[in-house]
């Protein structure tokens, strides 16, 4: 690479800089608490029309609601809310703090049939409504045995029985506020739950009382929209108001149970693979390094007959050094995301926050992902025509077939007319992180990667391929790769869970101290089990390591795509065929990312293993 190359790739990525100053400047901490005055302006704002079985998001003013006087404004989005379709805007709901209000009156609206049809259609497929007080999601309590309760994210928009479609036109907002004259002047807002209501209204004002009769979408073409506010005092902080939203799943102890037991098992597992393995690699070695009698040298068998052929190049290694540096771009990137959230940077109360920061420590990771691809196909002998086609596909191969695939999905979204589906200006702003900055990155590491010395082998690679053995059934490579993806998919399988029903269900994740649990325990089980069924298959005197070593591991997100259909059959009633190609090409990208990170690092220590293991034996 020319100087002048060099200089005008630094000169792109510094132009870059002030980008992610700005993006990052969205999300990391700065929400301070604010303290309200009696009777200031309280903001009511609404969110997107959300749906587990469509899983199409809306705009709230797709439908005929009450829109405000001085007309309707959206507030700023960062990258995540825009990729998530987040929709944030202003609403008519009058509100002032410490102000009850009982049955006011929002608006009168006179429904076309149009109007009345999309409020059918979006009872019928459950849509909920999403909206905000001081950064607070709007939430339904439900009581639940004994004292205890639980809450749902947003409130329902009506209720379908017997063929009738009731509108949700009353709700009762009761807002939480707490005090601490010591501390802070003021009061902050610390809760805030909705009680939707159907009612008919009378004479043309809401009717409130407890014996109104609800309102039917097909009596009338006249609605009353009303509400009432209600002030309680509480005893929350306000560091500590997101801890009722996070009750939505309604399932912490099975999750800190079937964590503790996924843990304990896989720990028993991965010591007991890795005693076996130290006991027998052990006595392998003081044999191997004795002196042989004339008929043990004939007799010899074992993984030192084909230390001339195990580090033969394999075949599509220039596919294997980019899958390895994508797994470790993939790895880096979710390592740094785990960590900001365990600092609490991304939390729920920063919406977007988690997409946007995967997404711009991606395109940073290309630097990691460039090197690795680059470091690999230099112990391979890759001459400057290979160390150049590895990093362009390193550059373009997994991030263009990802983005094809999103964009496909959201011109697919684009049709239905919904707000999930992304604009044309930020799949562009997309596109210039991906040309502008994750491109060159991934270059400039994969020079950098390309200066240093090459790798250091223990043995010589003999001209002259050794025969393979017949292997049995259940040592072919396909057999290995099935059986190894089984324990790193046990590893994940409970978060994986949690993780699917907050994507599609719409729950709130938040142990992100169980994920990285989870992700180092992954990671131990990857490489172990890929040195383990790499050290058997050298011991049947197959050296063809390289990929199995790669596959055992990273056939977990096989297993990953396989769940997610048992999930699909089980726990959604999605039915809408842009709504279904959507969530299999979503979880596909899913599959694809775990793949390549348990890929990766099952290959890397397979790597170091066999690196190890013939560097402490004697050759002749």
């Amino acid at each position: 690479m020319s100087s002048r190359l060099r200089a005008a790739m630094m000169r792109r990525i510094l132009l870059c800089l002030p980008l992610f100053h700005a993006a990052f400047a969205l999300y990391l901490p700065g929400l301070a608490p604010y303290e309200y005055k009696s009777e200031e302006e309280v903001e009511l704002k609404v969110n997107k029309l959300t749906s587990a079985k469509t899983q199409l998001p809306y705009s709230y003013y797709t439908l005929a609601f009450c829109t405000p006087t001085d007309g309707v404004k959206a507030t700023t989005e960062n990258l995540g809310e825009q990729m998530m379709g987040d929709v944030v805007e202003t609403s008519a709901y009058k509100i002032k703090f410490m102000e009850e209000k009982t049955c006011e009156k929002l608006c009168a609206k006179t429904l076309t049939k149009q109007e009345k049809d999309k409020f059918r259609n979006m009872i019928a497929d459950e849509y909920l409504v999403n909206w905000m007080v001081d950064n607070l999601p709007a939430a339904t309590k439900y009581s639940q045995t004994g004292s205890d309760y639980s809450y749902m994210n947003g409130f329902l928009l009506g209720i379908a029985q017997k063929g009738k479609y009731y509108l949700h036109n009353h709700v009762s907002l009761d807002l939480e506020y707490h005090s601490n004259p010591e501390k802070y002047e003021g009061f902050r807002i610390v809760g805030f739950q909705v009680e939707p209501r159907s009612s008919t209204p009378r004479g043309g004002e809401p009717d409130c009382s407890t014996s109104a009769v609800a309102f039917d979408l097909d009596s009338s073409d006249d609605v009353v929209f009303s509400y009432s506010v209600h002030w309680t005092e509480s005893q929350v902080r306000w560091a500590s108001r997101w801890d009722a939203y996070l009750k939505v799943q309604g399932q912490g102890q099975i999750h800190w149970f079937a964590i503790l037991n996924s843990l304990m098992i896989l720990l028993f597992l991965s010591g007991m693979v890795a005693m076996i393995l130290l006991r027998t690699l052990h006595r392998d070695i003081a044999t191997y390094n004795q002196v042989p009698t004339e008929e043990e040298a004939k007799e010899e068998t074992g993984w030192k007959l084909v230390h001339g052929d195990v580090f033969r190049k394999p075949q599509y290694s220039t596919l294997l050094c980019v899958v390895t540096g994508s797994g470790m771009q993939l790895l880096g990137m979710s390592v740094v995301t785990i960590v900001f959230a365990l600092l609490g940077f991304l939390s729920p109360a920063h919406r977007g926050s988690l997409l946007q920061s995967m997404m711009l420590l991606f395109t940073l990771m290309g630097v990691l992902g460039g090197y690795t691809s680059a470091r690999l196909c230099k112990v391979f002998d890759g001459d400057e025509g290979r160390w150049k086609m590895t990093t362009f596909m390193q550059a373009f191969l997994f991030p263009g077939l990802f983005f094809g695939i999103f964009f496909v999905l959201n011109l697919c979204i684009w049709g239905e007319k919904s707000s999930g589906a992304v604009a044309f200006t930020t799949l562009f702003a997309i596109l210039v992180l991906w040309f502008g900055v994750s491109v060159p990155l991934v270059f400039f590491g994969a020079y950098t990667g390309f200066k240093r010395d090459r790798v250091e082998l223990p043995v010589r690679t003999n001209q002259i391929p050794r025969a393979i053995p017949d292997q049995p059934w259940y040592m072919q490579p396909l057999a290995t790769s099935l059986v190894g993806g089984i324990l790193p998919f046990g590893a994940v399988f409970t978060e994986l869970f949690f993780i699917m029903s907050s994507i599609w269900l719409h729950e709130f994740y938040y142990l992100f101290g169980f994920l990285a649990l989870v992700l180092l325990i992954v990671m131990v089980t990857c490489a172990e089990i890929s040195i383990a069924l790499t050290y058997f298959q050298l011991t049947s005197e197959d050296y063809r390591w390289w990929w199995t070593a790669f596959a055992a591991s990273g056939s977990s997100g096989l297993y990953v795509f396989l769940y997610s259909i048992m999930y699909f059959n089980s726990r959604l009633q999605i039915r809408h065929w842009v709504s279904i190609l959507m969530y299999f090409g979503y979880m596909f990208i899913m599959s694809s990312i775990f793949a390549l990170v348990s890929g990766a690092v099952g290959f890397l220590s397979t790597f170091q293993f066999v690196k190890g293991i013939y560097g402490s034996i004697k050759i002749d």
